[in-house]
C-alpha cells in the first residue's frame, strides 16, 4: 500500500517538474531568459509559488535542470573525434560531426531558443566544455600527443569555436551549416594529423 502511494507521488512530482520546465523554456523563446521571472513559470505552468520551491530554488536551478537534460541527449553521442573521411550530409545529420556537442544539442527544436539567447551563451559554453572535457580531452591526447595543457587549449578553442559557427547559423541543419561543419571537420582532422606528426 505504501509503495503504490510513493509511486504516485513520484510520476506526480516528475511531471510538475516537467511541467515547470517546459514553462520555463516556452518563456525564454518568448522573450529572453533575463526576463522570464518566477511568477511567469509559476503562472505559464499553472502551479503556486510555494509548488515550485518544492521542486526548485531558483530560476538558475531550473536552467540547471533543463540543461541536464540537455547535456543527457549527449550523453550516449560519439565524442565528436571521429576521423573517417564522411562528410556528407547524411552522415552529419547521423553522426553530428568532428566538433563536439553544440550541434548534437541544438539539433533539438526544443532547446534552440536558450542557445540563441545571448545572456545564456557563455553559460551553456561552460555547461558543455564541463560535461565533454572529461571525455574528448584524453581523445584529443591520444590523437595528437599534446600535453593535458595543451589540449585543454586546443578543447576551449573547438567548443567556443563550434558554438560560435552553429549560432551563426541558428543551430539549423541547412546547406551553410552542412558546408560550414564539412569545413571544420576537414580543419580539425588535418589539425589533428599534423599534430601527430610533429610530436
Amino acid at each position: 500500500m505504501v509503495e503504490i502511494k510513493r509511486r504516485k507521488t513520484d510520476r506526480r512530482t516528475l511531471y510538475t517538474i516537467r511541467v515547470i520546465k517546459d514553462a520555463f523554456i516556452k518563456l525564454v523563446k518568448e522573450e529572453s531568459y533575463s526576463k522570464v521571472t518566477i511568477t511567469q513559470i509559476c503562472r505559464e505552468a499553472d502551479i503556486t509559488r510555494s509548488t515550485f520551491y518544492l521542486h526548485f530554488t531558483s530560476i538558475t536551478d531550473v536552467l540547471n535542470a533543463v540543461l541536464n537534460d540537455v547535456l543527457f541527449l549527449v550523453q550516449e553521442s560519439a565524442t565528436g573525434l571521429d576521423t573517417e573521411d564522411h562528410y556528407s550530409f547524411d552522415y552529419l545529420n547521423k553522426n553530428e560531426s568532428l566538433v563536439p556537442a553544440c550541434q548534437r544539442i541544438g539539433d533539438s527544436d526544443k532547446y534552440q531558443s536558450l542557445l540563441m539567447d545571448p545572456d545564456l551563451s557563455e553559460y551553456i559554453i561552460g555547461r558543455i566544455v564541463a560535461h565533454e572535457r572529461g571525455k574528448v580531452l584524453p581523445l584529443i591526447i591520444k590523437k595528437t600527443g599534446l600535453s593535458k595543457e595543451d589540449a585543454e587549449t586546443l578543447f576551449t578553442y573547438i567548443i567556443h569555436g563550434s558554438f560560435a559557427v552553429n549560432r551563426a547559423n541558428h543551430f539549423q541543419k541547412n546547406e551553410k551549416w552542412t558546408h560550414d561543419v564539412q569545413m571544420l571537420n576537414r580543419f580539425i582532422k588535418a589539425g589533428y594529423e599534423k599534430l601527430a606528426k610533429n610530436d
